[in-house]
């Protein structure tokens, strides 16, 4: 096994101004990293954000009039690990199924202390592991007191992770649940909850509102194309409702007693499915940086239905895919490419 025990932010890596060393598929599926090495790194890198130490200018998104595709890029700064970097992230095939549609997406980071490129990666497990970390924390700090119950909705990358990073941030949940319609999905959700925690199982909801009604957490990381939609009148009193992908009706986001962001200029540029009958999504009480670091307030009462939206911030993938490449390049991984000569 690796050793993951955090390395320092700053920890040099090694190249030149001449190649770039490229960090496959293969190479980051080999590097074990625990969960919560990767809550620690995501939680930091909001931390540094908010302390002003670092840049999260926000996304360009560029989508044919026809839906087809969808293409991102991202441009960040680290200020405690001293890196830049550009992230892309291109989809294409949004009007097909899941099997026909073709996903891409890289991360390039420099040195901005020595002024060499580190790596550049591909950057799907990064995402992978970031998002469903983000939901954790947002269950940490959002979730009412003395919660036990969990639904995640959804079995796709982001759902297959997240039972795993809800039980590292909030160990004492009692009840896994789960809503999903794929069975290759939800076994590969169960797979990943007993790797990490092999005496946990979930439990497989077919009636989505009951479940929505026992539920203190719900996570919702759906395809486009679900027909879930847990509605806030199904919510229990004190329920946190976290949307990365689909499965809440917007009735649960206009609804709630508090919305919290990661980003409300990203919630306002991604969330538009939310909208009401106006186009119009209402403005969040708070975004999730300042809850984190403790200068905003989360919940203000036990019985408050929050809502809150968890859309990335290039930072929390500049942060991990650092932490990658100091784990891949201490152990030899990846390839060389003379691009610059």
């Amino acid at each position: 096994m690796t050793d993951t025990s955090a390395a320092p932010a700053s920890a040099a890596i090694s190249g030149d101004d001449k190649h770039l060393r490229i960090l496959s598929t293969t190479d980051l599926a080999g590097i074990d990293i625990s969960l919560a090495d990767v809550v620690a790194t995501v939680e930091g890198a909001y931390r540094t954000l908010q302390a002003g130490q670092s840049d999260n200018p926000r996304k360009l998104t560029v989508k044919p009039q026809d839906g087809h595709s969808v293409s991102y890029a991202m441009l960040g700064r680290d200020g405690s690990r001293e890196v830049v970097a550009i992230k892309t992230s291109y989809k294409h095939g949004l009007d097909k199924g899941r099997e026909e549609q073709h996903y891409y997406t890289a991360l390039t980071i420099y040195d901005d202390v020595t002024g060499l490129p580190v790596a550049m990666m591909d950057c799907s497990r990064i995402g992978s592991l970031r998002t469903p970390a983000v939901s954790a924390l947002l269950a940490r700090e959002l979730a009412a007191p003395g919660a036990r119950s969990a639904l995640v909705i959804g079995t796709g990358t982001q759902g297959r992770l997240a039972l795993p990073f809800l039980l590292t941030t909030l160990p004492d949940l009692d009840r896994l649940m789960l809503s999903g319609s794929h069975p290759e999905g939800i076994a590969a959700v169960r797979e990943q909850l007993r790797t990490y925690f092999p005496d946990r199982d979930v439990e497989i909801v077919t009636d989505l509102q009951a479940a929505a009604a026992d539920a203190d957490v719900i996570v919702a990381t759906a395809g486009g194309h679900t027909q879930a939609a847990v509605e806030a009148s199904w919510l229990k009193p004190g329920a946190l409702s976290i949307l990365v992908g689909h499965g809440l009706a917007p009735s649960t986001l206009h609804e709630a007693d508090r919305v919290i962001a990661t980003s409300e200029a990203q919630m306002n540029v991604t969330g538009t499915d939310m909208a009401d009958a106006e186009g119009k999504l209402p403005a969040v009480d708070s975004e999730f940086p300042p809850v984190l670091a403790g200068e905003s307030t989360g919940r203000t009462g036990a019985a408050e239905r929050i809502f809150a939206y968890n859309s990335g911030l290039v930072v929390t993938d500049i942060a991990l895919g650092h932490r990658f490449a100091q784990l891949a390049l201490a152990q030899g991984l990846g390839t060389e490419v003379a691009l610059w000569q």
